[in-house]
């Protein structure tokens, strides 16, 4: 090592320049034999404890066990870092900056979105495989397959719903073949409101989906029940449940810190009219959603961001007002028989799609049931697996058809649970709508009388209304709540959305709108032949008209004046019964004897009305609270 290399290490005084004598040489060249023998032996000796120490059931080839039987490097139960690291002690000698950090002059601010000749495309997933095979053909890396029908390659990530990841949606898939993301011609962007889904997560804490297969395996065991999978279902043999529940996956956290990147690339230049204070951005107390605006933050204003912005924290808990969780105060959002449509009409579907499937998987497993039930359960699995651990086998196990079918159950759950065809859609948007309408018009909400929260809303440190830029961090259903009380009606031309046909176009597709990572330019303009500032709404890169806001014109780029769209929200918040909606004591009979394709909640003349399928509800603890144990006297009283 010579000198230079040394002072750059600042390890120099532990080194000698004197050149050895051959007698010392031969001295080092046994030492360092010895130190290889004993390498040796030692690897030799921890490989033979590893063998006895784990079961041999923790041991399997990749081929064999999906990628996921990970016990084979690591004893059952432990989660990295560990508790109590024999190194820990030592953070001193590892600072985090020990200056020398060289020059450090930075430059302009990026504005792809105005200067770029074309709009960035975000295509897929990077460090996800996709199945080997989908219904016998040869697939890739890149999750695509061509088909025996030889149609184009088929692209399983695109069909999974709000399990999948998100991507780049053309603006003609939404009606607007002539928009692009970037500025018209003769425009140039003077604001952005950004909202945005957590990245991809583990399953949520629920005995529903893959844990309830888990739950079905250990149940068996216990009561020595034994099974065998062969072909297909052979390696389930050596398989284990290796998810975790709720928190962000590695693979979301780079969505996140991607996402953020992808932000500041094309809007950067906004970030030079804050001259005397520092971004507020918005996002909440779930623990994925604090990694979530982190990992965007570091993505956005790189490392150390912590002095570049303000992080406001919402409250996600019961009795805390906050729109990017309004579920939290609205009991009827968690009421089973209100806010849960979607459960019969994916039940009917599940059903009739996986029929053949369930017949099939059956034959190759012994002692243990498959029905359409557990092979919704598989493809759930093929999902999470894949954001969670970066790939599947039980991908394999399904046909391009039955994938478009799981892609349609996602889109019947959404369209009946959170968005157009689910009476409390509306209502839970409705606060978002009403901070809208505070940032652009610069003045603080009037009345509160939804899900705001005028602690944080009323104050203009943690709420400000004059910043050219706004981020906030939320969730899959309330994108859609907002979407439906933006009145986007665009999404709802085909609905309502049956549960015995994929039908042959539809307007309203879960993987376009709110995957993992989905997210909402709200664009504002100044444009030289028009007067006065224009809007317009980009969801995961596609803009959308706003022909269903009343007032919005026609226009080939999605453009709206300012003032005519915060005219329409208005409108929508004045007749919007957010009382009724989250308190009312109705409830909607399943399947299809009631049906909105607005979103809103039925009318009080509909409840107990013959023929209506709307009844008058129990005011009862059970059924207005659902699983977040909601009383309505403490939640639905006004002043």
């Amino acid at each position: 090592m010579d000198k230079e290399a040394q002072r750059e290490l600042g390890i120099a005084a532990t080194y000698s320049s004197r050149k050895p004598s051959s007698k010392a040489r031969w001295g080092q060249v046994l030492s360092y034999s010895g130190a290889a023998l004993a390498g040796v032996l030692a690897t030799l000796a921890v490989q033979q404890l590893t063998q006895s120490y784990f079961p041999s059931t923790y041991r399997g080839s990749p081929s064999s066990s999906s990628g996921v039987n990970l016990a084979a490097v690591a004893p059952t139960g432990f989660h990295f870092p560990a508790a109590s690291p024999t190194n820990g002690q030592h953070t001193t000698y590892f600072p985090s900056n020990i200056g020398y950090t060289g020059p450090t002059p930075t430059g302009n601010e990026a504005a792809l979105i105005q200067t770029a000749p074309a709009y960035p495309v975000h295509t897929g997933a990077p460090n996800l495989v996709g199945p080997a095979s989908i219904g016998g053909a040869n697939g890739g890396n890149d999750a695509s397959a061509a088909t025996s029908t030889g149609k184009k390659p088929f692209d399983i990530f695109k069909n999974w719903g709000n399990l999948s990841p998100w991507y780049s949606v053309p603006s003609s898939t939404f009606g607007l073949p002539d928009a692009s993301a970037e500025a018209p011609e003769g425009c140039r962007i003077v604001g952005l409101h950004f909202l945005h889904r957590h990245g991809a997560r583990y399953p949520t804490s629920s005995k529903e989906g893959p844990e309830k297969f888990k739950d079905q395996l250990e149940e068996m065991a216990k009561q020595g029940k034994k099974w065998k999978g062969k072909g297909s279902l052979e390696f389930l043999n050596t398989w284990e449940y290796a998810l975790g529940n709720e928190l962000l996956t590695p693979f979301g956290r780079q969505q996140m810190y991607d996402l953020g990147i992808n932000l500041r690339i094309k809007y950067g230049f906004l970030l030079n009219n804050f001259t005397n204070a520092l971004p507020v951005f918005r996002t909440e107390s779930q623990d994925r959603m604090l990694h979530s605006a982190a990992n965007f933050a570091i993505g956005f204003f790189g490392y150390p961001h912590e002095e570049q912005y303000l992080n406001s924290i919402t409250y996600e808990t019961p009795g805390v007002n906050n729109t990017l969780a309004p579920y939290m105060t609205c009991p009827n959002a968690n009421a089973q028989t209100k806010a849960h449509r979607g459960r019969f009409f994916i039940a009917q579907w599940v059903s009739k799609y996986l029929k053949g499937a369930a017949k099939r998987l059956q034959k190759d497993m012994d002692g243990m049931k498959i029905g359409p039930s557990e092979a919704y359960n598989f493809q759930q699995l093929c999902a999470y697996e894949t954001v969670a651990l970066g790939y599947s086998k039980f991908c394999e196990l399904f046909t391009e058809e039955e994938w478009e079918g799981f892609e349609y159950a996602m889109d019947l759950w959404f369209w009946y649970d959170s968005a157009f065809g689910s009476p409390v859609a509306r209502i839970q948007g409705l606060g978002y709508l009403q901070e809208m309408v505070a940032r652009l018009t610069h003045t603080p909400i009037p009345i509160h009388n939804s899900t705001t929260n005028s602690t944080l809303d009323n104050n203009p440190i943690t709420f400000p209304l004059n910043q050219a830029l706004y981020v906030d961090a939320t969730h899959e259903v309330v994108v859609l709540n907002i979407i439906t009380a933006l009145n986007l009606s665009n999404f709802a031309e085909t609905g309502p959305l049956p549960y015995d046909h994929i039908p042959e176009k539809r307007s309203f597709v879960a993987s376009q709108l709110a995957p993992f990572g989905t997210n909402m330019q709200f664009q504002l303009l100044s444009c030289d032949s028009t007067p006065g500032d224009q809007i317009r709404i980009i969801i995961n890169d596609g803009v959308t008209p706003l022909t269903g806001i009343e007032g919005c014109p026609e226009n080939k780029h999605g453009l709206c004046p300012v003032d005519t769209f915060v005219k329409s929200q208005k409108k929508i918040i004045a007749e919007t019964d957010w009382e009724w909606g989250c308190c009312g004591d109705w409830e909607v009979l399943p399947g299809t004897g009631w049906n909105t394709t607005t979103g809103d909640v039925p009318s009080r003349d509909e409840v107990g009305k013959d023929g209506s399928g709307v009844v008058h509800g129990k005011r009862d603890a059970t059924t207005e609270a659902g699983v977040r144990r909601m009383s309505v006297d403490d939640f639905c009283k006004r002043a």
